[in-house]
Protein backbone atom coordinates (compact mmCIF):
# COMPACT_ATOMS: atom_id res chain seq x y z
CA UNK A 1 0.00 0.00 0.00
CA UNK A 2 1.77 3.15 -0.90
CA UNK A 3 1.86 6.12 1.41
CA UNK A 4 -1.05 8.10 -0.02
CA UNK A 5 -3.09 4.73 -0.32
CA UNK A 6 -2.58 5.23 3.36
CA UNK A 7 -3.23 8.34 4.55
CA UNK A 8 -6.31 8.38 2.20
CA UNK A 9 -7.40 5.44 4.87
CA UNK A 10 -6.64 7.49 7.79
CA UNK A 11 -8.70 10.34 6.56
CA UNK A 12 -11.55 8.66 5.40
CA UNK A 13 -11.43 6.45 8.81
CA UNK A 14 -11.22 10.01 10.84
CA UNK A 15 -14.13 11.26 8.72
CA UNK A 16 -16.33 7.91 9.39
CA UNK A 17 -15.73 8.92 13.20
CA UNK A 18 -16.68 12.18 12.78
CA UNK A 19 -19.14 11.85 11.22
CA UNK A 20 -21.00 8.80 12.92
CA UNK A 21 -20.94 11.00 16.34
CA UNK A 22 -23.30 13.65 17.19
CA UNK A 23 -22.76 17.01 16.46
CA UNK A 24 -22.46 18.37 19.68
CA UNK A 25 -20.25 15.52 20.95
CA UNK A 26 -18.06 16.45 18.08
CA UNK A 27 -18.06 20.05 19.29
CA UNK A 28 -17.05 19.19 23.19
CA UNK A 29 -14.13 17.08 21.98
CA UNK A 30 -12.81 19.25 19.79
CA UNK A 31 -13.30 22.20 22.53
CA UNK A 32 -11.65 20.21 25.27
CA UNK A 33 -8.88 19.97 23.12
CA UNK A 34 -8.11 23.75 23.64
CA UNK A 35 -11.11 24.97 25.79
CA UNK A 36 -9.29 28.50 26.22
CA UNK A 37 -8.92 29.38 22.57
CA UNK A 38 -10.79 31.65 20.46
CA UNK A 39 -13.15 30.15 18.19
CA UNK A 40 -14.86 31.09 15.28
CA UNK A 41 -17.05 29.60 13.02
CA UNK A 42 -18.91 30.89 9.44
CA UNK A 43 -21.49 28.54 6.70
CA UNK A 44 -22.83 30.05 3.62
CA UNK A 45 -26.59 31.30 4.55
CA UNK A 46 -28.95 28.22 5.11
CA UNK A 47 -25.92 25.98 5.02
CA UNK A 48 -26.26 22.64 7.28
CA UNK A 49 -22.71 22.92 7.32
CA UNK A 50 -20.86 25.27 9.62
CA UNK A 51 -16.80 25.82 9.44
CA UNK A 52 -15.48 26.01 13.07
CA UNK A 53 -11.66 27.08 14.10
CA UNK A 54 -9.66 27.33 16.73
CA UNK A 55 -7.01 30.24 17.44
CA UNK A 56 -4.74 28.34 19.41
CA UNK A 57 -1.55 30.28 20.49
CA UNK A 58 0.54 26.75 21.20
CA UNK A 59 -1.10 24.65 18.95
CA UNK A 60 -1.96 26.26 16.06
CA UNK A 61 -5.05 26.96 13.88
CA UNK A 62 -7.20 24.27 13.64
CA UNK A 63 -10.72 23.80 11.20
CA UNK A 64 -13.42 21.21 11.26
CA UNK A 65 -16.51 21.14 9.60
CA UNK A 66 -19.71 20.76 11.97
CA UNK A 67 -22.36 19.06 10.63
CA UNK A 68 -24.65 22.46 12.28
CA UNK A 69 -26.35 25.08 11.14
CA UNK A 70 -24.75 28.22 12.16
CA UNK A 71 -27.61 29.22 14.69
CA UNK A 72 -26.99 25.86 15.83
CA UNK A 73 -23.76 26.10 16.30
CA UNK A 74 -24.01 29.37 17.80
CA UNK A 75 -26.29 28.31 20.28
CA UNK A 76 -23.79 24.88 21.23
CA UNK A 77 -21.50 27.23 21.97
CA UNK A 78 -22.69 29.52 24.13
CA UNK A 79 -24.18 26.20 26.40
CA UNK A 80 -20.42 25.36 26.34
CA UNK A 81 -19.50 28.76 28.27
CA UNK A 82 -18.70 30.86 25.35
CA UNK A 83 -20.05 34.47 24.38
CA UNK A 84 -20.14 34.82 20.56
CA UNK A 85 -20.56 38.11 18.81
CA UNK A 86 -19.42 39.41 15.21
CA UNK A 87 -16.17 40.79 15.35
CA UNK A 88 -14.99 44.67 15.68
CA UNK A 89 -14.19 44.62 11.87
CA UNK A 90 -17.38 45.53 9.87
CA UNK A 91 -15.70 43.99 6.81
CA UNK A 92 -15.77 40.52 8.14
CA UNK A 93 -18.96 38.15 8.76
CA UNK A 94 -17.44 34.80 10.77
CA UNK A 95 -18.93 34.69 14.38
CA UNK A 96 -16.35 34.97 17.38
CA UNK A 97 -16.23 32.97 20.16
CA UNK A 98 -14.35 33.28 24.01
CA UNK A 99 -14.78 31.92 26.90
CA UNK A 100 -16.77 33.15 29.46
CA UNK A 101 -14.67 33.21 33.02
CA UNK A 102 -16.39 31.99 36.08
CA UNK A 103 -15.07 34.09 38.38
Amino acid sequence: MSIAQKLQSKFSQESQDASSKHPEQVLKDFIAEDPNSVYTFDSERDSPKSELCREGKEKGRKCIEMQMYSTQLFQAMQNQGFFCALPMDPTRTHIECKRISKN
